[in-house]
């Protein structure tokens, strides 16, 4: 007998959750499970208390997995079906509840058997070891495995393949030789890319109110909106991860997002759990220094955000609203940091601006989005149909933006501000040209940026924005 038959010969035991697939269905499923109903977060500690097994069946009940959509570990897969295609048996062996090992077994077509957790039986470690002795004997299978929870049975297996090892099982994998084979290594892009860090410039709004009232050589306010920026952008950070973990199956859908650190499998959920804990602790550490207003506004901020993952997001209209406000929390955010009132004025403008670029989002992700008349856009409350009634309502909020601030410029309160009102008044065709020129670039299909990080980073746009704020400037003097 050849080394290949020889090798055939022995099953190809696969452990599931890190290893064939580069994710932990426990975590996902419970993530898919709050966004399906917030309240089961009050019965996960009833179950947890049950034990593991008793937690993950409760999930699983509950729940379904799309499998076609999960991040495998393509080196491996390719490597299992080609020893299938040679005859060899391959077992998966995981801990997860039979119900996913199950589906995720028919999908791949290429498992003779399948042992997961049933009932009370954590199928991990020492359970998952005892199995396959029972059903192969002592060194009469190979075993592919991740995590110290595998180290029992790789030393029970004839062979070991560590696929992406924790550091337990790059420690035992060093001291047996064992095959390895190990999985990208999360780079500072990665982080980066976790953290949305281009998504900080929308939190420059919060400088609004110091700019407006003409405080930008102040320098304590430079230093509060500092303060106010870094802790909003940490905040921030920390609901986007969040927002991450509920749209894992929506992300993996999509052409671009299904590239985010947790939707393929780059970064883990336990370690953007982590990410999250010491964001908020930044944020909310970094507004002790701020006025208690600020930390009022930040609370209101981490809410609405946090509803908006869960619920808004999803309602028609409802979400766009919501955007537009979230923008104009920045601001308010700003005031409440150094102290400046902020006027009906600035709200009003807001507002409606922001409702526009808000419809912009919308408007270009029906334009890219793929679907039959009369369904909707998944995780979306808006249908095709929907196209141009989203590109009027958006137009029309823009140029209410404008008039709202034509109409400010001939208000008492700017003769008080400005010596020379009459130098602000290009202002309102600055907006209308911001405005409309991402609608027109949203309609040849040529936005692919969130607007307001597209303003904020468009040369064309930081012109005209800075062209705007030299007069602002000079009509204050």
């Amino acid at each position: 007998m050849d080394a290949r038959s020889d090798r055939n010969a022995i099953p190809l035991a696969v452990d599931l959750d890190g290893t064939l697939i580069a994710t932990d269905l426990l975590w996902e499923g419970l993530f898919i499970l709050l966004k399906k109903n917030p309240l089961y977060l009050f019965l996960v500690p009833f179950w947890a208390a049950g034990g593991p097994a008793r937690l993950k069946q409760a999930i699983a009940q509950r729940i379904d997995i799309d499998p076609a959509m999960l991040p495998y570990r393509a080196p491996l897969l390719d490597r299992l079906r080609a020893e299938h295609a040679e005859g060899r048996k391959l077992v998966l062996a995981t801990g997860t509840p039979r119900k996913f090992a199950d589906a995720i077994a028919v999908h791949l077509g290429i498992f003779d058997r399948v042992l997961a957790t049933d009932g009370l039986d954590n199928l991990t470690s020492g359970k998952k070891r005892a199995s396959l002795l029972d059903a192969y004997g002592d060194a009469g299978f190979d075993y592919a495995g991740n995590s110290r929870h595998d180290l029992q049975v790789f030393d029970a297996a004839r062979s070991a393949i560590v696929v992406a090892p924790d550091r337990h099982a790059a420690r035992w994998q060093a001291a047996h030789g064992a095959e390895t084979m190990p999985a990208p290594k999360p780079t500072l892009r990665t982080i980066v890319k976790m953290l949305r860090v281009h998504q900080w410039l929308k939190n420059s709004l919060i400088a609004v109110p110091m700019m407006l009232s003409h405080e930008y050589f102040n320098p304590n306010m430079i230093w509060q909106c500092l303060l106010a920026f870094i802790s909003f952008s940490a905040v921030a950070s920390a609901i986007y991860i969040l927002n991450d973990f509920f749209d894992l199956a929506l992300d993996r859908k999509h052409p671009t997002k299904r590239n985010r650190p947790f939707a393929s499998g780059a970064l883990s959920i336990p370690f953007g759990l982590g990410a999250i804990a010491v964001l908020l602790a930044i944020g909310v550490g970094t507004s002790c220094l701020l006025p208690i207003e600020f930390l009022g506004v930040l609370g209101g901020y981490m809410v609405v955000t946090t509803a908006y993952s869960l619920s808004f997001k999803r309602m028609l209209l409802v979400d766009v609203l919501t955007l537009a406000g979230l923008y104009t929390i920045r601001v308010l955010a700003g005031a409440a940091a150094t102290g400046v009132d902020v006027s009906f004025w600035l709200l009003a403008f807001s507002i409606f601006f922001f409702l526009s670029l808000a419809l912009v989002k919308r408007f270009v992700e029906l334009r890219t989005t793929a679907i039959p008349p009369g369904e909707r856009i998944a995780g979306r409350g808006y249908r095709t149909e929907d196209q141009e009634i989203v590109a009027q309502a958006g137009m029309a909020s823009a140029f209410s933006s404008a008039l709202v601030l034509a109409l400010y410029m001939d208000s008492v309160a700017v003769r008080q501000l400005y010596p020379h009102p009459w130098l602000i008044w290009p202002l309102a065709p600055i907006v209308l040209y911001l405005t409309m020129r991402v609608w027109i670039l949203a309609r040849r299909d040529e936005m692919h940026d969130d607007p307001v990080v597209f303003i904020i980073s468009d040369w064309r746009s930081q012109i005209v924005v800075a062209i705007g704020a030299v007069l602002l400037v000079i009509g204050g003097w």
